[in-house]
């Protein structure tokens, strides 16, 4: 006869805080019901943790512990749930990647090009349209605490800076490309693809002078 398969493993602390029973379980920040049973909890006691203002909404079906700290991901995890159809770019991207100096106190996000623009008052956005090739080209899957979420690849990063060069200044797109190259998170040979796929004139002449 062929054996049940085992139940999930369920943490179970003697505190009768359910908080516990979330950080026992490795939750610490963001979280979905589907992770409370590991929790040894159940979804219908969501509506008393929201109501005691232990845990917050953050969007369809993603919550957060309010007493959690802040991560230095926290507003890309934060803008990546309440704008799902989305993809983190630019200085945004940037900063992830590792790549540069640039610092922005604003998240960067791309949108389809006939999506409305969001509106959300507790974060600053910098909004970006990408439509065809540009939507899925050098398009990796990631995630900030949990939030699973878009981003560009280092050379597509890079490469839009120089796309959009007016939005972010030509001494932050060329510092992009130089570091990039010497910190060997990119090669020219993913750029020109990149360049071939959307082409960009800035990026192409930047490319040809360092062949020079």
């Amino acid at each position: 006869m062929p054996r049940a398969p085992a139940a999930p493993t369920r943490h179970r602390t003697s505190s009768s805080d359910p908080l516990d029973g979330l950080r026992a379980a490795g939750i610490s920040g963001f979280f979905r019901p589907s992770q409370l049973a590991r929790a040894g909890l159940t979804r219908d006691q969501l509506p008393a943790l929201l109501r005691s203002g232990k845990v917050e909404r953050i969007g369809r079906g993603l919550y957060r512990i309010a007493e959690a700290e802040p991560t230095e991901n926290y507003s890309l995890a934060m803008a990546c749930a309440r704008v799902p159809n989305s993809i983190v770019c630019l200085l945004s991207a940037l900063r992830v990647h590792g790549i540069g100096s640039q610092a922005s106190a604003a998240v960067w996000l791309a949108i389809p090009h006939k999506a409305r623009a969001p509106r959300l008052p507790e974060l600053r956005l910098r909004i970006v349209r990408f439509s065809g090739p540009a939507w899925t080209f050098g398009i990796q899957e990631t995630e900030f605490e949990g939030v699973p979420a878009r981003i560009t690849s280092p050379a597509r990063t890079v490469a839009d800076c120089f796309r959009f060069e007016r939005l972010i200044g030509p001494e932050a797109a060329m510092e992009a490309l130089q570091d990039g190259l010497r910190q060997r998170k990119l090669t020219i040979a993913e750029l020109s693809r990149v360049e071939e796929v959307l082409p960009s004139r800035r990026l192409s002449a930047a490319l040809d002078a360092r062949s020079i």
